[in-house]
């Protein structure tokens, strides 16, 4: 018996650069994204991307952050990450897992990016993955560990330092006065 999955369509990158819009592509399957987010989301994202951009300043390995990059994981799989930190040269398009990724949750994204991102991200061997929820006031942060992801922060407020070629702490209480 065939199953649904087996009439959808498969897209492919070639596919996704000709849509307009907004999309990510996982595993052949369009996802929409939202129109352009919240003000809250926005603010956080901002004040993230600053954290970061300052203590990898002076980063010696030459490690970057950026925001809502498309990340092409392979033929059927393109992501766009809130925010990503690479310790690499990028030309065009990320084309390697970077060593954190940030998420911000909003209402609408919460099941993809705490599921389906979750295990795409983990399977891909992102070492840091980090799901932020400006409305709670909290992140969740998870590392890899043997290439299952392990809770290891879990909080409102405090702050957590990735360790990566150029480490970087997050202040939650700096983010979160900002917001």
């Amino acid at each position: 018996m065939n199953t649904v999955k087996d009439y959808l369509p498969h897209y492919t990158v070639r596919d996704y650069f000709q849509w307009e819009g907004d999309w990510e592509l996982i595993e052949g399957i369009p996802y929409a994204m939202a129109p352009s987010p919240l003000w809250k989301h926005q603010r956080v994202m901002s004040i993230l991307v600053r954290q970061i951009e300052g203590q990898l300043e002076n980063c010696p390995e030459g490690c970057f952050v950026c925001q809502e990059v498309d990340w092409i994981i392979n033929e059927d799989t393109v992501v766009r990450p809130d925010v990503v930190v690479v310790c690499k040269r990028v030309e065009e398009y990320l084309k390697s897992p970077p060593e954190v990724i940030f998420e911000i949750v909003s209402k609408s994204t919460a099941f993809k990016d705490e599921n389906l991102k979750f295990s795409l991200y983990e399977r891909e061997k992102v070492k840091y993955y980090a799901i932020v929820y400006p409305d709670l006031k909290k992140m969740r942060v998870f590392k890899l560990e043997k290439n299952k992801y392990e809770k290891v922060f879990d909080e409102e407020t405090g702050s957590f330092l990735f360790q990566v070629t150029c480490s970087f702490l997050i202040d939650l209480e700096k983010i979160w006065k900002r917001v």
